[in-house]
Order: C-alpha cells, then sequence, then structure tokens
C-alpha cells in the first residue's frame, strides 16, 4: 500500500474506483466505446441508414434527449457519425463518473445492434483498473459496496496492537488492487493470515494455529456456531505455517477478483467482530 494510501489521503474507495473513474480507466472505457462498438458498426457511405448513422441517432435523441435536427450531418443530409463521436468523447471526457456508466449502461443496452463485443471489452477494462463495478446483463452492478469498503478500512487500523493484522490485510489488498500485475492467491493468503495474526495476539500465543486458536477464543469469546463453523473452514485453506494447501489455491484452480474480495472482506469483517468481542 503507498504512502498516500496509509495516511488517508488516497481512500481506498478510490483505490478499488467505487466512486470515482481515474483517467486510465476513462480511457479504457473510450477505447472500448470508440474500437469495439463504434468500430464495429457497418457504415456504408451509399445508404442512408446503417447500423453507425442509426446508432448516433439513438444516443443523440434517446441519451442525450437532444433534437434530430441538431445532429451532425454532411451537406447531403446524412447523418455525419465521426460529428457525432466527436461530440460525445467531448461530452465523455468531462462529465461525472456516474455518467460515463449511464452512458455505457445505455449502449449496452441498446437493442438490434450486436453490443457483446463492447461489453466484453468494458468489463476487461473495469477488471483491469480495479473497478467496483460490472455489466452483466447489460446492467452496470455493483461489485464491491460501501459496507465492504468501511469493513476492510476498519480492519486496518494502525496501532501497534494489531501491526501484524494491518500488514497482512494491507498486503492482501495491494495484491488485489495492483493494476499491472493482481495477484489474487497471494492476496486470499495475505486475508488469510490476518485472521490467524489476530487470533495469535488474543490468545498469545505465537505458535498457535488458526483452527486451535478459535477453538482457545472460544472459551474466552461465545462464537455463534455457524460463524465459528465458517471461519474453522479458513483452516482448511492454511497449513500450520501459514501457507495455502488445499484446493481453493491449487494451480489448476482459476482464482479471480471477485474470489480474493470476497475472502479479503470475509476476514475483514471477522477481524472486526473479534475486536469488538474482546472489549466487551
Amino acid at each position: 500500500m503507498r504512502f498516500s494510501q496509509r495516511i488517508g489521503q488516497r481512500p481506498i474507495k478510490m483505490l478499488l474506483q467505487v466512486e470515482s473513474i481515474d483517467l486510465d480507466l476513462k480511457n479504457r472505457l473510450w477505447n472500448s466505446l470508440f474500437e469495439d462498438f463504434f468500430n464495429d458498426l457497418s457504415d456504408d457511405v451509399r445508404y442512408i441508414n446503417t447500423e453507425k448513422t442509426n446508432a448516433c441517432k439513438i444516443i443523440w435523441k434517446e441519451f442525450y434527449g437532444n433534437t434530430i435536427d441538431k445532429i451532425p450531418k454532411y451537406s447531403s443530409g446524412r447523418v455525419y457519425p465521426q460529428g457525432c463521436i466527436d461530440h460525445i468523447r467531448l461530452w465523455f471526457f468531462k462529465v461525472e463518473w456516474f455518467d460515463i456508466y449511464d452512458l455505457v449502461e445505455f449502449i449496452a443496452d441498446i437493442q438490434d445492434i450486436n453490443t457483446i463485443n463492447f461489453t466484453t471489452s468494458c468489463n476487461k477494462a473495469l477488471e483491469k483498473e480495479v473497478a467496483g463495478y460490472r455489466i452483466v446483463n447489460n446492467k452496470i452492478v455493483q461489485i464491491t459496496t460501501e459496507n465492504e469498503i468501511k469493513e476492510i478500512e476498519e480492519a486496518i487500523n494502525n496501532t501497534d496492537k494489531w501491526k501484524s493484522v494491518n500488514t497482512h490485510l494491507s498486503t492482501s489488498l495491494e495484491y488485489l488492487a495492483d493494476r499491472n500485475i493482481p495477484n489474487y492467491r497471494n492476496s486470499i493468503k495475505e486475508s488469510i493470515s490476518a485472521v490467524e495474526a489476530i487470533c495469535k495476539i488474543i490468545t498469545n500465543d505465537d505458535n498457535t494455529t488458526l483452527g486451535k486458536a478459535l477453538t482457545e477464543i472460544e472459551k474466552t469469546i461465545v462464537l455463534h456456531g455457524a460463524l465459528k463453523s465458517a471461519f474453522s473452514s479458513l483452516y482448511g485453506y492454511s497449513s500450520d505455517a501459514g501457507g495455502i494447501r488445499h484446493s481453493l489455491l491449487e494451480d489448476d484452480v482459476e482464482i479471480g477478483f471477485e474470489d480474493a474480495k470476497f475472502i479479503l472482506v470475509s476476514c475483514s469483517a471477522f477481524i472486526n467482530y473479534l475486536k469488538v468481542k474482546i472489549n466487551q
């Protein structure tokens, strides 16, 4: 995690792009719009109505709510697609992040025009730039919620008492949010190690394992049966040395952003729960 993130100048929600779109993501989404939508549409100058001119008219009228007589045209009266694209580009790079998602969703849901390449390209851009959204069934769906962000922020508590826990969670987040070489397997390892670290602190036993620690903790903290069972199963992913050993992280099992994020949020929530319980 960078210095600016540790001191709160670059919040986690910006790191994961939940309420923002930085220039890199904006550029990628524009490239998807230009290359994988507009450039995929047929546009034979011999015809008045082509896929590209029809798409431009739909966006011009239905998305922007403009009057059709003001749409860019050739002197012949035919719609001038590049003029429309230039208009969209000028708007695209000066509006709010949620306006951009409005346009992406609108285009993904246009009927009678194949937008599969466009949605696929957008989702690759969103994943590459660690955005908290994906296109699912032609709709923008939030995959990283405010509550999830709060759990991670609260769990990364920069105090000496929880230093080892903070280190593991911060490293997990770094692996998850690395836009060049994300490492989801190691992100999961670090999330689980963070739970093991807080258990060692609570039991005051540096040599304990996650499974043994949870049993010891239950003697002083009443854990709900289902909750204990859920987090005891994490031990199935970790060895006595704290490394990952079972099927979730085997080389032939594909691990993605959603898997690593789920484990990070779950571990953060459990860590927050234990902190509250031991202070009661």
